[in-house]
């Protein structure tokens, strides 16, 4: 007779088991963007995803799972008069919408922004912005410069690669032009490496 499977008990905040619990490494960062971060389903409960972090260090940001957006799915989650950007690399896939323009007279005022990040793997992210045509209609944030990646736990399949967090941060950084903001959520990002790097193996 199979022992019974024993579950390992999981922090209600970060959804992680209380062993590597993340919530000592939370940073209260407020930003006048607002961000919304659309999970793939896969990404919710792998251990090396850094959107939980992210999501609750930044007071009002938003975590929507799923992998596919209608429309009418889309408008519930982007309400109101503000001007919503994708950070997404201006990449052109056969059959994909044409984005908007992004006129730089929008990026004024951070405070009129939100921000859209796709928390995937890129294979992944390709899938979700395929099968989300309003999405692919979305205007593209691309970072002016790609910082060095910090994410030593996960493996990178191209350069310039970053992890969910190190992206947002970036973006965030970018259109409130204050880079000393993130520092230090990305310091936090860092423990956060350390103690993940801890669980695995050489």
């Amino acid at each position: 007779m199979n022992a019974p499977l024993v579950r390992r008990p999981v922090c209600a905040l970060c959804l992680r088991p209380q062993a590597t619990c993340l919530c000592h490494l939370v940073v209260p960062t407020a930003s006048a963007c607002e961000l919304l971060i659309l999970q793939h389903p896969l990404e919710v409960h792998h251990a090396k995803n850094s959107a939980r972090l992210l999501h609750l260090s930044v007071p009002g940001s938003r975590i929507v799972v799923g992998e596919a957006f209608d429309d009418a799915a889309l408008q519930a989650l982007l309400p109101g008069p503000r001007t919503t950007v994708l950070l997404y690399p201006p990449t052109a896939y056969e059959g994909h919408a044409v984005p908007a323009l992004l006129e730089p007279a929008q990026l004024v005022h951070p405070g009129t922004l939100r921000l859209v990040v796709l928390d995937a793997t890129w294979r992944k992210s390709r899938k979700m912005l395929h099968l989300s045509p309003g999405l692919q209609r979305l205007p593209r944030l691309a970072l002016d410069e790609v910082p060095t990646g910090r994410y030593a736990i996960r493996k990178a399949h191209a350069p310039g690669q970053l992890s969910t967090l190190e992206a947002t941060c970036a973006a965030l950084a970018q259109l409130e032009r204050n880079t000393e903001r993130w520092q230090p959520l990305l310091a936090a990002f860092d423990g956060w490496v350390a103690q993940q790097q801890v669980y695995v193996p050489n």
